[in-house]
This record gives structure tokens, C-alpha cells and sequence, in this order.
């Protein structure tokens, strides 16, 4: 087994959604960056369009992890599978990942839309997204998340 790794936040999430839920995720947000930071640490980041987010499930508790197989959402039309199938709060690190489209560069205030995290959540790290570091080749999945994340990023406040 490998050794563990204490990392520590480089932000936090502000505004956006205050509670988590299954869909409708297309609000905007801040990710502020850690204000010891110099602001160096963004500079040419606006040149981009996405990031890629990683962040903690900090509302879940280590009780919430489930390490066996069950259906997504707990919906019976959609097959049982494992843990590292989904991508919830359910996982050993209750860790995730996000990418983003920045709106705007504000000092270490990173202005998001589209990032499935709520008020509060502890950001690990983050990058710009390479689409040329994306999956190489043809992408392949079932048909259930497509049925179940269907109305995912839908803003019913737009």
C-alpha cells in the first residue's frame, strides 16, 4: 500500500450553490485562491476557457463512503455498479473533480460556471484544461449516465 499525503486547500469555493444536489448545476462561483499566494500564481490563466478542479466533498463524513456496488442514485433501472464507478461523495478521499469554464480573472478570485461544487468546498488544486491532455481515441460509456445526467448542467434559474 502506498503512503498516505496531507495536501492542504489552495482555496475555497464562495457563492454558487450553498446546498449539493443531483442536478442543475449551471450557476456561477468564485474559486478564491489562498490570498498568501502571490498573483503571479494565475498569470496567463485567462487565456483559457476550462479548468480542471480538484476539490473535497467536505459536507460528507467518512461514514458516507459505501465500498460495494449499487445502482446510481440509487435507481433500480440503472445497473448495480462499483464505487469507482460513480462519481459521488461515496469514494475512500470523498475527492472530485470539476471542469469549469472561467468566466473571468480577478486578482486570485477565479470567477466559474459549470463547477458542481457548493459554497464552501475546499479546492486541493487546479489547471487550466489542455484539450490535447483530454482522452485520446474514441470515448466509450453505457447508456445510463447519458439517461441520468441529462438534465445535470440545466439552470432552471435561466
Amino acid at each position: 500500500m502506498a503512503q498516505s499525503l496531507e495536501i492542504k486547500p489552495i482555496g475555497i469555493v464562495v457563492g454558487g450553490r450553498a446546498e449539493p444536489t443531483d442536478d442543475h448545476w449551471g450557476e456561477t462561483a468564485i474559486i478564491r485562491l489562498n490570498p498568501d499566494f502571490p498573483v503571479e500564481v494565475v498569470q496567463g490563466l485567462e487565456e483559457f476557457s476550462h479548468l480542471l478542479v480538484v476539490w473535497h466533498f467536505h459536507q460528507a463524513s467518512p461514514g458516507d463512503v459505501a465500498l460495494h456496488a449499487r445502482s446510481p442514485r440509487n435507481d433500480p433501472k440503472w445497473p448495480a455498479t462499483g464505487t469507482f464507478v460513480h462519481r459521488n461523495h461515496r469514494r475512500p478521499n470523498q475527492l472530485a473533480q470539476s471542469f469549469p469554464r472561467l468566466l473571468k480573472v480577478d486578482g486570485l478570485d477565479l470567477h466559474v460556471t459549470d463547477l458542481d461544487a457548493i459554497d464552501g468546498s475546499p479546492v486541493f488544486d487546479l489547471a487550466p484544461y489542455f484539450k490535447e491532455m483530454g482522452p485520446r481515441g474514441e470515448v466509450r460509456e453505457p447508456r445510463w449516465p447519458g439517461e441520468m445526467l441529462k438534465n445535470y448542467w440545466d439552470n432552471p434559474q435561466n
